[in-house]
């Protein structure tokens, strides 16, 4: 292709409202431009990326035996009061009406939509397992659309859904599904960790999200560097870090602590460690009748609530935390001096794993300016409910014994969800099975953010000039940038001849041709991030001569003329061959 032929549109300056490097990159690059808040058109040069993802995606799932169809972007809203999910998704659903005042909505994803088409369309074991997947636009109306691509409201994704007969099957369809988004994630050459994840509100069993590694990254990621282990912070086990619980070594006494309601300000001011101390946190979940249920969550002082794992304790899936109000009624004191000692018998105790092996711990007296010191279980208070209530920190021993635990950043690009029959059973999504008995289906569910990959590729590919694109990825694999293309015969005929031979070889390859000078020229595609350039001058012709440089590298390589197009030519097939 030659650049005239195609739609450059590089801007010197990143718009004011960018607040991520690849928000501002791609709007400088000229791959996207917003039209509102979330929403963004893809310019040429984008949507050349979006295609070849997409091929690499089309190309896995078909090696892995599911089949592509298309659902509607707009979507009725019985499929969706059919699961409940019509009142629980909430303000990110976006609900419409038609001109009959219909209830409909715009996906923000498909298991209502593929589950009425599995009842209606598959009816015994005999067309089990199967696998159905689509590229298509969704929606969620994000209150705070955010990073470019990375947090908007509109976007490509690619989910596909598999009916199995049981629960055996789902796992082969589910490990089925893990290998091709594996190879699919290897083939972008983007450097990236499955790991361990929460449900969420699509519902389900076991799950797991794949992380393209960014220090830029949203989700913090959990992980054993010498083992397989990885877990996204929400869902990452975090085991007690005291092996046994020690002797009651003092007496309980309460002390004068004025105006200290932090465990840091509490640990300071008795010249305590704070891992001696313990943190009380009052969560509340509402009842249809009479005031709301009261749990009392217990962590170390230097631990914090993961409140995930707090919405898996039995009765808590609703929970928020509790008013000031709440806590004097429940406590006789506000917080900041609350404690599981002599609590009001309505108010659940649940203590982490690390704080049910405590000793001689300091907590809250429920009084305010008091906290109470020498505080031991069995004997100052009853045994409680113990889970696993905080959040991994680096150095806590892996769940794998295989060593301690370090944190990255990550940006989730995939989740493989084992949903079961969270969405046949309540839509009626049956086969007759092999005695002619009606039997649910038992699903499972995959998704890949499509556009939200070419953000994650470059907060993992950038510098201070531009995009680093993987090979894969890049708009065009080559660019030759002719010294005076508009004004040398001579250059123009290598450029052209070399244009061609490469594009013949099956070489995505761009050649400017649009007389820019040098600098510019240069600064376009280097911010554009094209992997391979390739300089023509006639300085170096009269040598039999051109520049060859990797997007990656500091300084050009002379290569005579008539090897040129063999260099390339290996140099992206060793490219390809590194991330197939």
């Amino acid at each position: 292709m030659k650049a005239s032929q195609s739609f450059l549109a590089t801007l010197k300056e990143a718009p004011s409202d960018a607040e991520v490097v690849s928000h501002k990159l791609m709007v400088r690059a000229g791959l996207i431009r917003k039209l509102s808040a979330g929403i963004y058109n893809y310019l040429p040069l984008g949507l050349k990326v979006i295609r070849k993802v997409e091929n690499i995606i089309r190309e896995e799932m078909n090696r892995a035996g599911a089949i592509e169809l298309l659902m509607p972007m707009i979507q009725p809203a019985e499929l969706w009061q059919e699961t409940g999910r019509w009142e629980k998704m909430g303000p990110e659903l976006l609900r419409i009406k038609d001109r009959h005042d219909r209830d409909f909505l715009i996906q923000p994803t498909s298991e209502e939509v593929i589950t009425d088409l599995a009842r209606n369309e598959i009816k015994s074991y005999k067309q089990l397992p199967i696998n159905f997947y689509q590229i298509q636009t969704k929606f969620r109306d994000e209150r705070r659309p955010r990073f470019g691509i990375m947090r908007g409201r509109e976007f490509s994704m690619k989910d596909a859904y598999s009916f199995d007969r049981d629960a055996e099957g789902l796992q082969r369809s589910y490990d089925i599904m893990f290998a091709a988004y594996t190879r699919i994630f290897q083939r972008l050459g983007l450097t990236f960790r499955a790991v361990t994840a929460d449900n969420g509100a699509i519902g389900g069993s076991g799950s797991q999200e794949f992380h393209v590694i960014a220090d830029t990254g949203e989700d913090a990621i959990v992980y054993c560097p010498n083992s397989d282990y990885a877990a996204n912070l929400e869902a990452a086990e975090s085991i007690s870090l005291l092996a046994a619980r020690g002797s009651a070594n003092e007496a309980m006494q309460k002390v004068s602590t004025p105006n200290q309601t932090r465990c840091e300000d509490v640990a300071v001011f008795l010249k305590l460690p704070l891992e001696k101390s313990v943190k009380s946190l009052l969560l509340a979940v509402d009842q249809e009748n009479g005031p709301a249920k009261l749990f009392m969550l217990l962590v170390r002082g230097d631990h914090e609530l993961n409140e995930v794992k707090a919405g898996k304790v039995p009765g808590m899936s609703e929970s928020r935390f509790a008013s000031d109000a709440e806590i004097v009624r429940a406590c006789h004191s506000p917080a900041g001096y609350l404690g599981p000692v002599g609590v009001h018998p309505d108010v659940t105790v649940v203590a982490d794993r690390t704080v049910a092996m405590m000793s001689d711990f300091v907590c809250g007296a429920n009084e305010e300016g008091y906290h109470l010191t020498g505080v031991n279980w069995s004997r100052d208070l009853p045994e409680v409910m113990v889970a696993d209530l905080r959040n991994a920190v680096v150095g806590d021993p892996s769940p794998d014994g295989k060593g301690t635990v370090e944190i990255c950043r990550g940006i989730e690009v995939g989740h493989v969800f084992q949903l079961g029959t969270r969405y046949s059973e309540a839509m009626g999504c049956n086969y007759l099975d092999q005695q002619g008995k009606s039997q649910p289906m038992v699903m499972g569910c995959y998704g890949i953010g499509v556009t939200r990959l070419l953000g994650a590729a470059i907060e993992q590919g950038y510098d201070e000039r531009g995009i680093i694109w993987p090979i894969s990825m890049a708009p065009f694999e080559v660019v030759i940038c002719p010294m005076s293309y508009d004004r040398s015969e001579g250059v123009k005929a290598a450029a052209d001849a070399l244009h061609d031979e490469l594009a013949a070889a099956g070489i995505d390859v761009v050649l400017d041709d649009r007389g820019e000078r040098p600098g510019a020229m240069f600064a376009d595609w280097e911010l554009i991030g094209a992997p391979y350039r390739i300089v023509i001058g006639d300085r170096g012709l009269k040598d039999g001569q051109v520049e060859f440089q990797a997007r990656r590298e500091v300084q050009a390589h002379i290569v005579p003329l008539t090897q040129i197009a063999q260099h390339v030519m290996a140099a992206v097939s060793a490219a390809k061959q590194s991330v197939s």
